[in-house]
């Protein structure tokens, strides 16, 4: 009878980690949380706008290009505790609350890095919430996906290929001043169990669809997405400053 083999020991590890140009490891516990809430049923935008405007919130509320009713808000913090002790109280008590909530397109996420990063603060904090907050970049498609049990049983150069190929694309569509990505992790905090979700902003919404239209071809989406979606697309009507 075989001996069971030792459990193999496992040390948590809760920080973003990153290298830095000499090579020496980085790490860091900051990290930035988004909150996409979704809504129905707005006759008038302004004063949902002024609400979020007076409450001095980094924040986006969003026109529903598929809704005329329709209302994104997205809210952005480094602290989890603030969408529990803070933002979640104040819509509770105003006039968001008069809207119809559409609690399946709720997005709950964080920022993550991938392990090569030598400026972790730019790209936990900084970067994500610049792209939320550019009013260069008013248009906005926010959706979740789940990659399936099969990518993560891949060699690690195998991941790597696959994940090169997607940033490829989306390497010359930023620089081509297209279309920019906010690539944000939501493992155990998705309602549906999603592992990420993603916002691509940009100037035209034509550009933004067309960039999930050649994804479609990659790899990574055709062939190990196992769900994608639902989709969320929207203008800009107010951010906050930068």
């Amino acid at each position: 009878m075989e001996t069971p083999a030792e459990p193999v020991p496992v040390e948590p590890d809760v920080l973003e980690h990153g290298r830095a140009p000499d090579g020496s490891p980085l790490t860091s516990d900051r990290r930035l949380y988004m909150q996409l809430l979704c809504f129905s049923g707005c006759r008038d935008p302004q004063p949902f706008i002024e609400q979020i405007r007076k409450t001095g919130w980094d924040a986006t509320v969003y026109q529903d290009a598929a809704d005329p009713w329709g209302l994104g808000l997205l809210l952005m913090h480094t602290d989890p505790e603030f969408f529990i002790s803070t933002s979640a109280p104040v819509l509770r008590e105003s006039i968001w609350s008069d809207l119809t909530p559409r609690p399946e397109m709720t997005l709950f996420a964080r920022a993550y890095s991938i392990g090569y990063e030598d400026d972790l603060e730019r790209t936990l904090v900084t970067r994500p919430r610049e792209r939320a907050l550019s009013p260069q970049s008013p248009w906005a498609i926010w959706y979740p996906l789940r990659r399936s049990g099969a990518f993560a049983k891949l060699p690690k150069r195998e991941k790597m290929k696959i994940l090169g190929e997607h940033g490829t694309i989306g390497r010359a569509w930023g620089e081509a001043g297209h279309a920019h990505d906010i690539r944000l992790a939501c493992f155990g905090m998705d309602r549906n169990d999603n592992d990420f979700a993603v916002a691509l902003v940009g100037a035209e919404l034509r550009a933004l669809s067309k960039i999930v239209e050649t994804m479609r071809g990659t790899v990574q989406t055709s062939t190990y997405i196992e769900h994608l979606g639902p989709f969320f697309a929207g203008r800009a009507i107010y951010q906050s400053p930068l």
